[in-house]
């Protein structure tokens, strides 16, 4: 076993069939459990050869395949920043067994890596060979890679149809390529190592790929070109996308995009390469279907027949935006569907299929066509309710939400702060992050710990433990030296001027009062308190506003009167 390789704790818990949080245990409870050999303090790294031998001791199941002992050669061959170019190495020389290439000339010279890699191509064959390398690799870089959620790209190939040649302008690593099934893919990554693992990934599996490690807005290597389809998952809220030099660009068909809207020129790009008729899937952050900078481009879109529907996926993910070609000389249609996926994915199938069979049942477009040209999907929920009868039973549940603040009192002076960060040096507090990605390997949250996003408010867990969501963190406390709630409520306190300025907090640098237990279990329960009024404030406002859109409807609609 090579001396030098190393693993991280999700490694470990991966290998051992385990979850991470039985990691954590192992090292608390076990003063013979491996040190940390690199790393960070909250992401460190143990040798595999010491971690392997803890386990055989014990006699614990530690599964190492020819897989795994590839993986982690790969990684122990060089620094982590040139993972990629390693991954893209063992790429090359998995198609060169594969009879892809004639020849195999590359700098991937270790002799126990090329037998590890040879043993798994005769095990497993080069694609399941390749592809448990590109999982590690994404595993291991989850914060800050970024790939379309493997349901939510089926969810797009499917609805565009199957087709035989898709483009992906802004491919990643191929996820919706793959996902798609056709047979010739078109694709474009700024990146060119990432360009050319999608390109190896596909063409792994027989299918005929032309993917160019380049721009799509800047440098269109495929213009004049379409496809059957295009599916597209863009990088959002760019900037730098090249507003200036495309000032002129022939794909603005619809309008010159805002230096602020990039999203709305990926959409007028695939547009440009899908063929009359074809349709676009492509993902939208939700605020690109209402911001006032981008009214006339989707005012354009709507008028020429281009939007086909607008579904919100997740409350806090993209939309899914729908667009199709006009054909020249076809009757623009009258009506788009606007819709939630809500729970279930699956929904959005159903809602298609009804809205192409029935599609006067969808909005429409001339409704749309005001002074915002607001596409949200939340903005136009319908309620089968009579007003007359929903406004009694709405106005019975906001009669019962009562807030109640708890009592506070002018204090004087100012404590001694200290930080988040110096708190984890001293070992009072463990943090842990989740990636960014919905699919990649998330930590467990136990009853106790401290759950907090970057800009949204902090809660103390507690129900059976549970993976948190994606670009969550999650605090575990020393509960005899610091209370959970107490954490919670500085967390949120942190939150508050965040929110209005648009920024993400540093939770290291969030101070927290210097102050004994017995304090801050007081003051957690106020913050506990505090939260709950916070809760049933939101509750109240929007039961409120729905109180209101019932009394107009319904005094217009005659099924209320004006009261005595």
């Amino acid at each position: 076993m090579d001396d030098d390789a190393t693993v991280s704790a999700a490694d470990i818990a991966r290998l051992a069939g385990v979850g991470r949080a039985a990691v954590s245990n192992w090292r608390r409870r076990y003063p013979d459990f491996p040190q940390p050999v690199g790393g960070t303090a909250s992401s460190p790294l143990f040798g595999l050869s010491a971690v392997a031998g803890w386990f055989a001791a014990r006699g614990k199941p530690f599964e190492l395949s020819e897989g795994e002992r590839a993986w982690q050669r790969l990684r122990a061959l060089g620094d982590d920043l040139d993972l990629a170019e390693r991954v893209n190495r063992a790429g090359v020389f998995f198609a060169f067994q594969a009879g892809i290439f004639n020849t195999f000339d590359s700098e991937l010279d270790d002799p126990e890596l090329l037998t590890l890699l040879s043993e798994m191509t005769h095990r497993a064959g080069p694609v399941e060979a390749f592809e448990l390398l590109c999982r590690r690799y994404f595993e291991a870089h989850s914060r800050r890679l970024s790939a379309t959620p493997e349901p939510i790209a089926e969810l797009m190939a499917r609805l565009v149809g199957p087709v035989s040649t898709i483009l992906d302008p802004a491919c990643g690593f191929g996820a919706l390529a793959l996902a798609s099934g056709a047979k010739t893919v078109l694709g474009q990554d700024s990146d060119p190592m990432t360009a050319s693992i999608a390109a190896l990934r596909l063409r792994l599996r027989g299918l005929e790929a032309e993917v160019h490690p380049v721009d799509a807005l800047r440098e269109d290597a495929f213009a004049g070109r379409t496809a059957e389809a295009v599916l597209c998952d863009p990088p959002f809220n760019e900037r730098a996308w090249g507003h200036d030099e495309l000032v002129g660009d022939e794909r603005w068909e619809y309008g010159l995009p805002p230096r602020g809207e990039p999203e709305l020129a990926w959409v007028q790009h695939c547009l440009a390469h899908v063929e009359p008729g074809g349709a676009v899937a492509i993902l939208m952050p939700g605020a690109a279907a209402g911001r006032r900078s981008g009214k006339r481009i989707r005012g354009n879109l709507l008028r020429a027949g281009a939007v086909r529907a607008v579904v919100t996926l997740t409350p806090a993910g993209p939309d899914l935006w729908l667009l199709r070609r006009p054909v020249p000389g076809e009757r623009p249609p009258s009506t788009v569907l606007l819709g939630e996926a809500g729970d279930e994915l699956s929904t959005v199938d159903k809602m298609w299929r009804e809205f192409r069979a029935h599609p006067e049942s969808g909005v429409r477009i001339i409704d749309l066509l005001d002074d915002d040209v607001d596409l949200t999907p939340a903005r136009r929920r319908t309620s089968d309710e009579d007003p007359g009868q929903a406004f009694e039973a709405v106005r019975s549940r906001f009669a019962e939400l009562v807030p109640h603040l708890p009592p506070l009192a002018a204090a004087d002076g100012e404590p001694a702060f200290t930080t988040i960060g110096e708190l984890v040096k001293a070992g009072v507090v463990e943090v842990r992050h989740a990636a960014p990605r919905a699919d990649a390997e998330h930590p467990l949250a136990e009853a106790g710990d401290v759950v907090a996003s970057v800009t949204g408010i902090a809660y103390v867990h507690s129900g059976p433990r549970r993976p948190v969501g994606a670009g969550l963190t999650v605090y575990r406390v020393d509960a005899a030296r610091l209370d959970a709630e107490f954490l919670a409520g500085c967390l949120r306190a942190a939150d508050l001027p965040a929110a209005s300025a648009s920024t993400r907090i540093d939770g290291r640098r969030v101070r927290i009062p210097r102050v004994p237990i017995a304090v801050q279990r007081e003051y957690g329960r106020v913050f506990r308190s505090l939260a709950e009024f916070d809760t049933v404030l939101r509750q109240a406002a929007e039961t409120g506003r729905e109180l209101v859109r019932l009394g107009f409807a319904g005094l217009v609609e005659g099924r209320l009167r004006p009261g005595r």
